[in-house]
């Protein structure tokens, strides 16, 4: 695809013009949590810091991601649970022999697991077409034979792309991706060949690395986004329909002094479920591609 001025997936399509559509159930806001389960590489690679690093090995910030993983997405789930929230899992391929039993619990819940590259000590985007090709094909086929069958989405590590990830998602059997945050609403994304991809919309701002670790919003603040924009998606969708995803990370929002807000706002949506739709990003996915208004 030639496109040498812009990225050529997508047209500008203002929200107010588009045509109004409804989610199930005739309801207008649809939610849905994205929980990253990752793993890192000790001495080496990428990954959020809790303090700035030191040399590698950095111990301090590798534990601290651990503790995710090993007590944090333990509570989350069990959160998940007793709010009867389902989950969209996003979920690093080599997690399966990292933490053996962790995607197994929240795939014995019965949420979805959409693919997250390898790990996120390294990025896809620096990679040449061959290389991403590869990674792309290594974690789809490590989630297939796990989970009985391949991954509908995907999200890459640290949100990374070339210029031909799309192309190689939809080549690879991929129905949606999660990269793009420039909608509120599913928007098909254009591929090579006449093909296409959707994107659902992922959360930037309600999403607790670029709140909790950039900004350094208290636990309390990300709460408060949390229910503020819920609130103000549910009134602003009965004019238009919306996705609304909350992105969470179990070594962050899994810290007891954050989970005890994050319960507060995650009860609050649960609390107005008779009113919208808890749901899952391929859920998303699935009911919007068979909307002929959605372009």
């Amino acid at each position: 695809m030639d496109t040498p001025t812009g990225h050529g997936r997508y047209g500008y399509n203002a929200l107010p013009s588009r045509p109004v559509y409804d989610w199930p159930g005739g309801k207008r806001l649809a939610v849905y949590v994205a929980l990253n389960l990752e793993t890192f590489d000790f001495g080496s690679g990428l990954g959020a810091e809790l303090a700035p690093g030191g040399p590698q090995p950095d111990v301090l910030n590798y534990a601290w991601r651990d503790w995710g993983n090993r007590v944090g997405a333990w509570r989350i789930r069990d959160l998940l649970d007793a709010l009867a929230m389902p989950a969209s899992i996003l979920v690093n391929s080599r997690l399966y022999g990292d933490c053996p039993g962790l995607v197994e619990a929240f795939r014995a819940r019965g949420d979805e697991i959409v693919a997250h590259g390898r790990t996120n000590a390294e990025r896809q985007g620096v990679l040449d077409e061959a290389a991403e090709r590869a990674l792309i094909g290594e974690a789809t086929d490590i989630l297939a034979r796990h989970e009985g069958r391949a991954p509908a989405g995907w999200l890459g590590p640290w949100i990374s792309q070339s210029h031909v990830t799309p192309d190689l998602l939809a080549e690879a059997g991929y129905r949606y991706l999660l990269d793009w945050a420039h909608d509120d609403q599913p928007v098909w994304l254009t591929t090579r060949g006449g093909g296409r991809i959707l994107s659902v919309p992922y959360p930037q701002e309600l999403n607790d690395i670029p709140s909790i670790v950039a900004r350094k919003d208290s636990a309390q603040d990300f709460a408060d986004m949390i229910v503020d924009a819920f609130d103000e998606m549910l009134e602003q969708s009965q004019a238009a329909p919306l996705v609304m995803g909350i992105a969470l990370h179990p070594y962050i929002v899994g810290q007891p002094h954050r989970l005890r807000p994050l319960r507060a706002a995650l009860a609050h949506i649960a609390s107005h479920r008779d009113g919208v739709w808890l749901t899952t990003a391929g859920g998303i996915a699935d009911h919007a591609a068979a909307i002929p208004a959605i372009t």
